[in-house]
């Protein structure tokens, strides 16, 4: 009896929390202006990503630090952005056959 009432509490907390919610993610694409590899962000002139964010010039930081092995100002980006978060994710170099990640 007493199992079965931890098991009930369990089930009660385990339904209490929401799933959560997958962000919604977005092509992003843009120039490179400058690479910090001390600050670990790249300045990027991005293009207008509908639904996530105006054409804008600013700094961005990486999910894969590896990037700033091969990447330089002036190469053309594409990346993954998601909802809420201003982090480009699977960065990669237009016209390069490797990927980072």
């Amino acid at each position: 009896m007493r199992l079965a009432g931890v098991v009930v509490c369990l089930l009660t907390i385990a339904c209490s929390h929401p799933a959560p919610v997958e962000k919604k993610s977005y092509t992003f694409r843009g120039k490179v202006e400058a690479v910090d590899k001390n600050a670990r962000n790249l300045k990027v002139n991005g293009e207008n990503v509908e639904g996530w964010m105006g054409a804008m010039t600013m700094d961005y930081k990486v999910d894969d630090p590896s990037i700033f092995d091969v990447v330089k100002a002036g190469d053309q980006i594409t990346a993954t952005v998601y909802d809420g978060d201003e982090i480009l994710h699977k960065v990669e170099i237009a016209g390069k056959d490797s990927k980072t990640k």
